[in-house]
């Protein structure tokens, strides 16, 4: 039974994390509807703070940028979890925010974009 319940849990996991792989060249042309406010070269920022080095770091954090107070007070890091929320529902995921687009609502083209933003660290 125990076996039984392992090679459950492992096909479970497995599929779970092919299912949030991602391919970056696709992210590369879904951030095209990102990239009228985000930049993705270090340090550059455009109506919204760059892109660059975002995996793993702390929400509000690019030095210069004037963020929402919402954004300010977030206390978590910019991870897959929160970037998938955040991407398919700004305003839902962190009420307050400025940041103006409703969201991607095809889960591929997150998976594909969160693929993308990891090469950029």
């Amino acid at each position: 039974m125990r076996n039984i319940l392992l090679a459950v849990f492992l096909a479970i996991g497995s599929g779970q994390a092919a299912a949030a792989d991602g391919d970056a060249a696709a992210g590369e042309k879904v951030f095209k509807k990102c990239a009228a406010c985000h930049a993705v070269e270090e340090g550059k920022k455009k109506v919204g703070p760059t892109m660059f080095g975002i995996w793993g770091r702390p929400a509000g954090a690019v030095e210069g940028y004037k963020y929402s107070s919402a954004m300010q007070e977030a206390e978590f890091s910019w991870d897959e979890e929160q970037l998938t929320g955040f991407l398919a529902a700004p305003k839902k995921h962190l009420p307050g925010t400025k940041m103006a687009f409703p969201g991607l609502k095809k889960e591929q083209q997150i998976s594909d974009l969160l693929a993308y933003l990891k090469t950029l660290n």
